[in-house]
């Protein structure tokens, strides 16, 4: 097996983006398919592989999807509206407007997923929540294959974003689509080249996060914590969502 130097992996862990306006220019069939192999290979509890990809090229039916989007914008807002100024998401401190820009990339990869296959992984995790909640690992299984396209989209020198769809969204595009009912939409990675170059994002510092041998109380955080952090977080993140015009991509 080749061997990835270490110090390589992390110059592309650290310089993969989300980027949220992509220039139209073809990509090559290759390189998708590519993409779609490396997803392939993601990690699924008891080898389950939920996932299945729709790959979405056609114009049309992109600027439908982009639509359906734009549409549920309004929804999100409304609601994001009853929060405190400061602790809004960074992509909806004003109303967006216009189709998103993540609907100009040449290519979409919808990411579905059969809940049915959490059959495979073992009883117990039906009968205590395993790894979380109920259905979790099936959710961190479709997670799994969702980084796999875009840290294998990163490598390729191509541009992506986590597009993520709520149940009123699902809805529409199950039946744009053609999805069947047992199935599940949760994600659309846009795919193409940048149209901007987007600063490298906060990071929470590594000696904050890591406990040796046991957890470290010192480290722990109060909920007063929480909240200053998230303000940071609107704070350090809100650039990355502005458009050129001022407006926010979300």
């Amino acid at each position: 097996m080749a061997k990835i130097e270490i110090d390589d992996f992390l110059e592309l862990v650290r310089n993969r983006r989300s980027i949220r306006n992509l220039k139209p220019d073809p990509v090559p069939d290759e390189v998708i398919e590519k993409i779609l192999e490396a997803a392939r290979w993601a990690m699924s509890g008891a080898n389950g592989q939920p996932w299945e990809f729709i790959v979405v090229k056609d114009p049309e039916t992109r600027a439908k999807i982009g639509a359906l989007y734009e549409a549920n914008w309004r929804a999100i807002y409304a609601i994001e509206t009853s929060r405190a100024e400061d602790l809004k998401h960074q992509g909806f401190t004003t109303l967006p407007t216009g189709i998103p820009g993540f609907a100009n990339a040449p290519v979409f990869v919808v990411v579905c997923a059969d809940p049915r296959t959490y059959m495979a992984t073992v009883l117990i995790a039906y009968l205590f929540d395993g790894e979380g909640g109920p259905k979790a690992t099936y959710l961190k299984n479709v997670a799994n294959a969702t980084f796999m396209l875009q840290l294998a989209t990163a490598a390729s020198g191509l541009a992506s974003q986590w597009v993520s769809v709520d149940r009123s969204l699902e809805g529409k595009l199950k039946a744009l689509l053609e999805v069947p009912h047992e199935l599940e939409i949760h994600t659309i990675v846009p795919i193409g080249y940048p149209a901007y170059k987007r600063p490298r994002p906060y990071r929470r510092k590594l000696e904050e996060i890591v406990h040796r041998e046991k957890y470290d109380p010192s480290k722990y955080r109060t909920e007063e914590d929480i909240v200053a952090y998230v303000r940071h977080l609107r704070k350090t993140s809100r650039p990355a969502y502005k458009r050129p015009s001022g407006e926010t991509w979300a």
